[in-house]
């Protein structure tokens, strides 16, 4: 699916010189409103995926804009790598994400554990696990759950709370938290 350009560069490859260049050259305003805060002209996503062993680097978001590429390969890079179904992720989770990890400070990219979650992938996962939750909205393309090596559960939590735009759950015995754009609420310990 990679478009040869004329001078060789594949879409991908034009996208992430253009993103090299946007993240050098955009300024931040951290007195932003919002949980965006810090945020500036650009919002980015780092994550990596133990399952499938892809990563994702990218910035999704530039001067009010998203990048319809950009969340493409987002959709699909948060796709059930179960079934392979790819669903339209929910961008407020997205920028749920990226605004945490922007108040981390870290540059270790989320591991993604599960974004999508298809109804028969959902229903398998609550019959294993009392912590499923029948309508998850993970099924939505909602939800997020992520880990970093570098950070606590607790910081983890604590980063996408101070967002208040969703619902964070601690999950410290598995040690991750997830993320997700419904109502503002939190759980776990």
């Amino acid at each position: 699916m990679a478009e040869i350009s004329s001078s060789g560069l594949t879409r991908r490859a034009l996208l992430g010189v253009f993103a090299a260049t946007a993240v050098a050259a955009a300024p931040t305003y951290s007195n932003a409103a919002g949980f965006l805060r810090g945020g500036g002209d650009i919002r980015r996503i780092r994550m990596y995926s133990g399952r499938t062993g892809e990563r994702l680097d990218m910035i999704y978001w530039v001067d009010g804009d998203y990048i319809k590429d950009a969340v493409n390969e987002i959709n699909h890079f948060m796709r059930d790598w179960r079934t392979d179904q790819v669903k339209t992720i929910d961008l407020r989770t997205v920028d749920i994400m990226a605004a945490a990890h922007n108040l981390l400070d870290v540059n270790e990219p989320y591991m993604l554990l599960s974004g999508y979650r298809s109804p028969q992938t959902n229903a398998m996962l609550r019959r294993r696990s009392r912590g499923v939750a029948k309508n998850s909205l993970h099924m939505k393309g909602q939800a997020a759950d992520l880990r970093l090596a570098s950070r606590s559960v607790n910081q983890m939590a604590k980063a996408a709370m101070a967002c208040r735009a969703g619902g964070v759950g601690r999950y410290s015995r598995s040690n991750f938290v997830h993320m997700d754009c419904g109502e503002v609420r939190s759980w776990g310990g």
